[in-house]
């Protein structure tokens, strides 16, 4: 019997020499691939922003990367234009980019990646650059809404887009609109109102309705280096501006003050029943369900927190921090404190005001209150403490306040003004003409501060009208806009305010 093993040339027929000779082939290319290592470029997967319209909460832009970058030379290769100031941060192969203050509003923006490497490339080898990457976004319209004053718009809610120079008159003309605050994404409107005709023979009887704006949103997640990468989720409908919906009627109770929280879902309204003056106190509202009663004393003036699960109410002689819940027990109580103004964005920071008794001197101090137990006084003042807002980097924090005139006939000159909360120190930006009834608004972007110059008068014909807080039928009311300017020190410099050519009241800028 013949030996197989003998015989080997059994075994090489030209089909299995063919065989051998394609195998020694292929591990010649592969050896020389893992010797020479992969040549493909990188490139990028995602941008969070691509053809996106963002706002002022959007402060950072996430890049993701079909392979692991060398960051330096991503990062001296990022161009934004015009330019955005920002930090770079990294999670494997994505990049965030956080940006110093908010992107301005109304503007378009590109966004190019050119010459960058992957971590594993040489510097001089060209063929593994990343793909170059081009890409464009832009923020919201410069919007804001205010109260018509004149005409058939006395009463009305008005829209006022800058950017498109356009205006919207979004209620009916049977509604003399009181208050109103917009929701987080600009598109729809909070405000309480009474009918017209009823208005006119002085009876207040508000109720609480919504609007729509028309501007269409988009929700964010808030990880931004998290497992998913998926910032943004389907945009909302397009709706009709001018889309009025009923919140709360006043047939068993009277609506007064009310606020709406910062993330949208929660309404807080003080409330009277009708048969009952003594049946006084807070209310809250989560989404469309009916209102509840809050197990806590009545207070005052209130304000919801920003983390949407917390209000601050005077009470007695102090401020109590209560849950927003039926059954709130205080969580803290600063007996100093007789109002709140307004919380830093990520509420680590409050602004209130102590009411200095004295009887030759009576004064107002604002002062800064953070959740590290801090109290910083800012301003004293012998008029009133009426506004405040801290600016997006809560750096700032932009004041209205009053100083009294000298006389026997009381009056106030209000000012706005800015202070820079780490010193301490205040800059009166201008002075405005003496008047009560003054409202401002920080814009989202923190570049301009809109406010009203109102005219009154207390011979007026009052039916119908819009009365200031004196109780004075307004007759006419401008509106302006103060650019706020910096210097190199983010010291605060006074501007020129420019007239917006706008018949209106009490005008708030849209987030």
């Amino acid at each position: 019997m013949t030996n197989p093993v003998a015989n080997p040339r059994k075994f090489l027929q030209p089909l299995d020499r063919t065989a051998i000779l394609l195998m020694l082939v292929l591990s010649l290319i592969i050896g020389a691939f893992l010797l020479k290592g992969d040549r493909t470029a990188a490139k990028v997967r995602d941008f969070s922003w691509q053809d996106r319209q963002i706002g002022a909460e959007d402060n950072a832009f996430i890049l993701a990367f079909s392979r692991p970058m060398d960051h330096a030379s991503v990062e001296q290769n990022l161009k934004i234009a015009p330019p955005l100031p920002g930090k770079f941060s990294w999670a494997g192969r994505r990049m965030a980019y956080t940006l110093d203050s908010p992107a301005p509003y109304g503007e378009k923006f590109e966004l190019t990646l050119e010459k960058a490497r992957d971590r594993f490339s040489s510097s001089d080898d060209a063929r593994t650059q990343l793909r170059p990457f081009n890409a464009q976004f832009q923020t919201r319209d410069r919007a804001f809404i205010y109260l018509g004053v004149e005409g058939e718009e006395a009463g009305r809610l008005i829209m006022a887009n800058l950017t498109q120079q356009q205006q919207k008159v979004l209620t009916p003309p049977n509604l003399v609109v009181m208050d109103f605050k917009p929701y987080p994404e600009g598109d729809r409107i909070l405000f309480s109102a009474t009918e017209r005709s009823t208005q006119s023979k002085g009876v207040l009887d508000q109720q609480l309705y919504t609007v729509t704006t028309g501007i269409q949103t988009q929700a964010r997640v808030t990880s931004l280096l998290g497992s998913q990468f998926d910032p943004f989720t389907k945009p909302s409908p397009n709706q009709t501006p001018g889309t009025v919906e009923l919140v709360l009627d006043s047939k068993e109770y009277q609506n007064l003050k009310f606020d709406l929280s910062p993330d949208g879902q929660t309404i807080a309204i003080q409330r009277v029943k009708r048969n009952d003056p003594g049946d006084y106190g807070l209310w809250i509202m989560k989404g469309k369900q009916a209102p509840q009663k809050v197990n806590a004393d009545p207070g005052g003036n209130f304000l919801i927190a920003p983390d949407s699960q917390s209000l601050a109410m005077s009470q007695g002689q102090g401020m109590a921090i209560l849950p927003l819940a039926t059954e709130a027990e205080t969580l803290d109580f600063l007996p100093k404190f007789g109002m709140v103004l307004s919380f830093a964005k990520d509420g680590s920071a409050a602004a209130m005001v102590k009411f200095n008794v004295s009887p030759d001197n009576p004064t107002r101090s604002l002062f800064l209150v953070t959740n590290q137990g801090v109290e910083k006084e800012l301003l004293k003042t012998d008029g009133s403490i009426l506004d405040a807002a801290f600016d997006p980097t809560q750096q700032t924090l932009y004041c209205l306040y009053t100083k009294r005139l000298p006389g026997e006939v009381y009056a106030e000159e209000p000012y706005v003004a800015a202070i820079q909360l780490k010193k301490a120190t205040l800059t009166d930006l201008m002075r405005l003409p003496v008047q009560r009834d003054i409202q401002i608004s920080l814009a989202p972007d923190g570049l301009g501060i809109l406010f009203d110059q109102v005219v009154s008068d207390d011979q007026a014909n009052s039916n119908g009208a819009i009365r200031s807080k004196s109780g004075k039928a307004i007759t006419s009311s401008q509106l302006w806009f103060l650019p706020l300017l910096q210097d190199a020190q983010g010291n605060a410099l006074a501007s020129d305010p420019q007239p917006l050519e706008l018949a209106g009241l009490r005008p708030r800028w849209l987030p």
